[in-house]
């Protein structure tokens, strides 16, 4: 076995060990091979977590082709050993070409998928336009994140969405963990290998103060920084006030700023106006799906250089002799330079993949060709998994109980 090849299987099974959840969905499904005889194509970050969700989809009987969502998201070493140790066709790399990406996507609908599970939509909406001729077979998918969620339901608004797909990014077991405590431990995960510098006692802004917001924002307080929330949404930039963070406009916060970090989900959050007020030295990431939160363009053209300063950094510096200093391209900081969240809470979201697929196989030809919730019957059976693990146990309403709160007669 090669060092990479070693490497990868390593983090695999570091991985599974981790994830009780998915241990035991997969010895349930070795069992009942609930997708024997289907093809299931994916398009998620191709690291160790997700590399556990592939294998136990292909241990449930499926045959799996699986490319990164993003060109800079892909371990390596996992992709090597999901080959070599495991057999299954991964087309992914770390630092692909626009190119080879899109070439990657279509090396997983050439398969002629029977279902799909998307991150960010791009192999969803690819089946959609340059790739129609998979559609006829595909029955159905889930979808993974915020900004891809946005993308299908404005397709199914259009009457464009020609399957079903299940929104497994709302799904309470992942929105509440996933978002929050798995993108905030690893945005700072990705900060501390691409920069190696402190966070306690600096200005940190916070773009965005939805469930991915904000965790990255309590990790920041957490961290010792002074934190500033910046929002469009009235009511969620009155609560990132009430949860004590200051909150004021981009071209403002960025005078003061230290860090600037952008997790929304929508494009231009950090642009010329922005670069032209901004204190020297600040450093620049990205946690949404695409890099296009902050304006490459715009930093382009304000730049007189740029040059490479650290694995992972590039320094942008201004005609006034300011430098900007920007994390991963401007792609997902907390993969682009990390291996992104803990293996504890992608257990969780990716064990609703898991189930919610199996759904889809055996619900699509009901299901309206929309964005559909996950159901709560998934996120109470994930839950009680998930607190079976963690050797909790909970009260239980007794049936006088569950009569009260179910009745309107009652009043005492």
């Amino acid at each position: 076995m090669d060092e990479l090849v070693k490497k990868g299987s390593m983090r695999l099974h570091w991985a599974y060990e981790h994830m009780p959840v998915i241990q035991e969905i997969d010895k349930k499904f070795r069992k009942e091979q609930p997708l024997a005889g289907l093809k299931i194509g994916m398009a998620l970050h191709t690291e160790a977590k997700t590399g556990m969700l592939a294998v136990t989809l292909a241990n449930a009987g499926a045959e799996i082709r699986l490319a990164s969502c993003n060109p800079l998201s892909t371990d390596d070493s996992v992709a090597a050993a999901l080959r070599e140790e495991f057999g299954l066709k991964v087309y992914a790399k770390k630092f692909e070409s626009d190119e080879e990406y899109y070439a990657n996507l279509n090396a997983v609908l050439d398969m002629k998928p029977d279902f799909v599970i998307d991150d960010g939509a791009d192999l969803i909406t690819m089946a959609h336009t340059s790739r129609r001729e998979v559609l006829s077979n595909i029955k159905g998918g889930n979808e993974e994140t915020t900004t891809g969620i946005v993308r299908l339901k404005a397709m199914a608004a259009d009457k464009k969405l020609e399957f079903p797909v299940m929104d497994v990014n709302d799904s309470k077991m992942k929105y509440l963990f996933d978002n929050r405590y798995g993108t905030g431990q690893s945005v700072f995960d990705g900060w501390m290998n691409a920069t190696n510098l402190i966070v306690a006692g600096k200005r940190v802004v916070v773009a965005g103060y939805g469930w991915c917001g904000k965790g990255v924002a309590m990790r920041s307080k957490g961290l010792g920084a002074l934190v500033t929330v910046t929002e469009v949404d009235l009511v969620k930039a009155i609560e990132a006030r009430m949860d004590g963070f200051d909150v004021m406009p981009m071209s403002e916060a960025v005078k003061t700023a230290d860090i600037v970090l952008t997790v929304t989900g929508c494009k231009d959050i950090v642009t010329k106006k922005d670069f032209m007020n901004m204190k020297d030295g600040c450093v620049l990431g990205n946690a949404g799906h695409f890099d296009n939160e902050i304006s490459k363009k715009d930093l382009n053209e304000l730049a007189v250089s740029k040059e490479q300063v650290r694995d992972f950094i590039d320094c942008y510096t201004m005609k006034d002799g300011r430098k900007f200093y920007l994390i991963g391209e401007g792609r997902l900081m907390n993969l682009a330079a990390g291996q992104g969240h803990p293996a504890e809470i992608m257990d969780t979201s990716f064990s609703t993949q898991a189930m919610a697929i199996v759904y889809m196989v055996e619900n699509h030809d009901k299901l309206k060709n929309n964005v559909i919730p996950v159901p709560d019957e998934i996120d109470d059976e994930l839950a009680r998994i998930k607190l079976r693990t963690l050797g909790i146990s909970i009260d239980k309403l007794t049936e006088e109980q569950y009569n009260y709160i179910h009745s309107w007669q009652e009043g005492t």
